[in-house]
């Protein structure tokens, strides 16, 4: 058994070497206290290299109260953390730590390099005095002393606090495979129901196979019932056509308000042209249809429609491709029209949990001190991160949600071993 008393003082043991991992380490360092971080993978913060395609949307350039309202999940619990290390905090630390960001639509703040390595590198740089044992916890549980023993393959340690930074269970290939609730469950945690947010969405219309790969740049979206109804998500940006259904940046955050829905009874509406409204844009098909006159309808899309998208909108428009431009119809014209502004996919769920960009559900916060990330069922383990059942929309608000909780558990940890030394 690998004792982890050292004339430094007690130990603090983060199990988990994420983004909420790595700020919790650094901080419980910082408050003076020795720690050990047990990270299966050979890389720390392995998610947060591949988040926003590599780029990494680090935090959101707003107030903790602004946070908070996209955070459609527990999200008072999230007050006292976001008070204690607001998204102001989170940009201080990364360019005092080398890091130079930069906000761009939406106030999402991004490093100036584009590389989310960077970001990696400097939590990796402040909490690289911790002892990084590259093992995978397999159990929790008590000493009769009251402090902690972690079994892992090649061992155990014994730690006066534990910080549970596991992350949840989406993209387990980075290690975030669930592990955490297990080991929190073991202890007597309450772990709610998980599924899937900011995931793509299914479709079973043939037109997505048809258009795999197509990206869609500046374009319109709602989500709304198939039969009419109130708009349940509207957005403007990118999206990406895929063999299953929807996927890229709106069709991710559209996913995490569709909790609770009847997803199969539900259309995903996008506006292809929503700089344009319908007057305007059948003025610019009628200096089109002018202008292609003698061509057949399917050759005169070209500066409309990218060119994989055009049969598509031919068979839907219910105009024969061959058709010669200079003899449609009025009534014809205004069926392609409002294919422009409602093209219509029909969705019928999501893909997996392990797709997912964070997983919905967790360790129940009303066990948690929100202002310590302490467990209230059991004195010295802590919480930080993905593994809480917090979640929030896309925009660096999830990663935020990491650093403030890794913040608290981190100073709280360290603070609680130097009482119980006294």
């Amino acid at each position: 058994m690998k004792s982890m008393q050292s004339a430094k003082g007690p130990r603090v043991l983060v199990i988990g070497g994420g983004a909420a991992g790595m700020m919790a380490a650094g901080c419980a360092l910082e408050a003076g206290a020795a720690v050990t971080v047990l990270e299966g993978n050979q890389r720390p913060g392995r998610k947060v290299a591949i988040t926003g395609k590599g780029r990494c949307n680090v935090t959101n350039d707003c107030t903790p109260q602004e946070l908070l309202q996209n955070v459609p999940r527990n999200p008072r619990f999230l007050f006292a953390a976001m008070a204690a290390f607001p998204p102001s905090a989170t940009i201080a630390f990364f360019e005092e730590h080398g890091v130079p960001l930069k906000t761009e639509r939406g106030r999402r703040v991004f490093p100036q390099s584009d590389r989310a390595l960077d970001i990696v590198d400097a939590l990796a740089a402040y909490s690289r005095r911790a002892e990084w044992c590259h093992e995978r916890a397999e159990k929790l549980s008590l000493c009769p002393d009251g402090r902690f023993c972690v079994q892992t393959p090649g061992g155990s340690y014994i730690a006066e606090a534990v910080i549970l930074a596991t992350g949840g269970r989406s993209y387990p290939l980075t290690g975030s495979d669930g592990a955490g609730y297990r080991l929190a469950a073991g202890l007597g945690h309450t772990v709610t129901a998980l599924s899937p947010s900011l995931v793509p969405l299914t479709s079973p219309d043939p037109d997505c196979r048809e258009l795999m790969g197509l990206a869609l740049k500046n374009v319109g979206l709602r989500i709304l019932p198939a039969a009419g109804g109130k708009t349940i998500y509207e957005d403007f940006g990118e999206m990406l056509f895929t063999h299953f259904g929807l996927s890229g940046p709106m069709i991710l955050s559209a996913s995490a308000h569709l909790r609770g829905v009847a997803i199969e009874s539900l259309v995903a509406e996008i506006d292809l042209k929503p700089a344009l409204d319908e007057k305007t844009l059948d003025a610019r098909l009628c200096a089109d249809f002018s202008k292609y006159a003698n061509r057949n309808f399917a050759n005169s899309l070209g500066d409309l429609l990218p060119s994989g998208m055009i049969p598509v909108m031919v068979r839907r428009s219910g105009i024969s491709g061959e058709k010669k431009v200079n003899t449609i119809t009025r009534e014809e014209r205004k069926r392609l029209l409002n294919c422009l502004k409602h093209f219509r996919v029909r969705l019928d769920g999501f893909r997996p949990i392990e797709e997912a960009i964070i997983t919905s559900g967790g360790i129940e916060v009303k066990e948690v001190d929100p202002k310590t990330m302490m467990s209230k069922r059991v004195p010295g383990l802590f919480f930080a991160g993905e593994i809480l059942d917090v979640d929030a929309y896309t925009g660096g608000y999830n990663l935020q949600i990491a650093f403030a909780t890794g913040v608290c558990a981190g100073r709280a940890a360290a603070a609680y071993i130097s009482q119980t030394e006294e």
